[in-house]
């Protein structure tokens, strides 16, 4: 079964009048699938912090900015970290960069637009990748 790699910061998590939180209706949607999730982040420890990301349901991969997650070399640290080969995952993710960074490992992912939040499109590509 594949696992699911969730854009953490800007998708997972979003700011609100509060601070930062769990975007509820992205997770009730993680939530139908049965898939593994970990959640993919930039942040240092204080970031970590700052987006609660020191409480999450699902694992969380950092790499602290070194390197960011628009170098390749992030998802093969990532992948390596958890013994995963890029047909063995799935990903979304807010940044355009980040998105090329991760197609060029050869995992297949979406790009997920933080301001639509078009959580129909994000199930239709989860769908139609988890069952390939």
């Amino acid at each position: 079964m594949k696992t699911i790699l969730v854009d953490a910061v800007h998708a997972f998590v979003i700011k609100t009048d509060e601070g930062f939180a769990i975007f509820k209706d992205m997770h009730d949607l993680l939530e139908s699938f049965p898939n593994r999730k970990i959640l993919l982040t930039g942040a240092n420890d204080e970031e970590v912090k700052k987006f609660g990301l020191d409480s999450m349901p699902y694992e969380v991969f950092t790499q602290k900015h070194d390197p960011e997650k628009t170098d390749p070399k992030y998802f093969k640290i990532m992948l390596e970290k958890f013994g995963l080969t890029p047909d063995q995952v799935v990903y979304f993710e807010h940044a355009s960069e980040a998105v090329k960074s991760a197609e060029s490992v050869g995992i297949s992912t979406y790009f997920y637009d933080s301001e639509k939040k078009d959580l129909d499109a994000l199930k239709a590509f989860l769908t139609s990748n988890l069952e390939a």
